[in-house]
């Protein structure tokens, strides 16, 4: 049988080729719109399947990328914040006997001085001596106890390094008498920091970073600082390296 034709028996037994009938019109139209229908579909499915993880992808990317960021600016926000610079020094007397002074009285009924002692005792961090100048003395750190309760401690501190030469006066009630008649020879006298230094600055600092940036500073201005010791940078690198073996 050819394609499109059915065979019909005629009665003298030959067989005649008829052309096939035609279906109608509305059959094969919904037959072919049914067609394209599935194919449509099967194109939508794949093509949704392909293009759905890159259009995920990019604002994944992006949230990523943003909280990355936001982390990032937190960190930097967080690793330095001044809390106060060149604050004068009024050297306040705790104890007379032992030559003992503070950097600021904390009674006297000022309120800016009481919220700088009270951020000094609750942070850690860097701080810095100046002389009447405003050149850098000294440079300190404390990790361990408060900015206030160290640069206390730094500010009575003896140090090798804070020898100058001067001459002894009388402190007492005497007749004054010139150097003509009384020379008073110049000799190594050892100061302290409540001496020699007329303003501070202090600095919170996140634990990690301390004592690194302490010797940042130390070695980038080791012939004006009366820091003795030359502190190497690296610390918090090998101690992270520690910590992770």
């Amino acid at each position: 049988m050819r394609c499109g034709y059915r065979e019909h028996n005629r009665q003298d037994g030959a067989k005649k080729h008829l052309p096939r009938q035609p279906r109608p019109y509305l059959w094969c139209h919904f037959h072919g719109l049914t067609l394209c229908l599935r194919l449509l579909a099967l194109n939508l499915t794949s093509t949704t399947e392909k293009q759905a993880p890159d259009s995920v992808a990019p604002r994944r990317t992006n949230i990523i990328a943003k909280t990355r960021a936001t982390a990032r600016l937190d960190a930097h926000h967080k690793l330095i914040t001044p809390i106060i610079e060149f604050f004068p020094i009024e050297c306040v007397t705790v104890n007379a006997d032992s030559e003992t002074f503070q950097l600021f009285a904390t009674n006297n009924g000022n309120t800016y001085s009481a919220g700088l002692k009270s951020d000094l005792d609750s942070s850690k961090g860097l701080y810095v001596f100046y002389d009447a100048r405003g050149k850098a003395l000294y440079v300190g750190q404390t990790h361990k106890q408060t900015l206030w309760r160290e640069m206390n401690l730094a500010f009575n501190r003896a140090r090798s390094a804070q020898n100058v030469m001067l001459a002894s006066h009388p402190t007492s009630n005497v007749k004054f008498r010139p150097a003509s008649e009384k020379l008073r020879q110049p000799h190594i006298t050892n100061l302290k920091l409540y001496q020699l230094a007329t303003y501070f600055s202090a600095y919170s600092v996140v634990d990690e970073m301390i004592v690194e940036l302490e010797a940042l500073l130390v070695r980038a201005f080791p012939n004006d600082l009366l820091n003795k010791r030359m502190e190497k940078l690296g610390r918090a690198t090998k101690a992270v390296k520690t910590l992770n073996a």
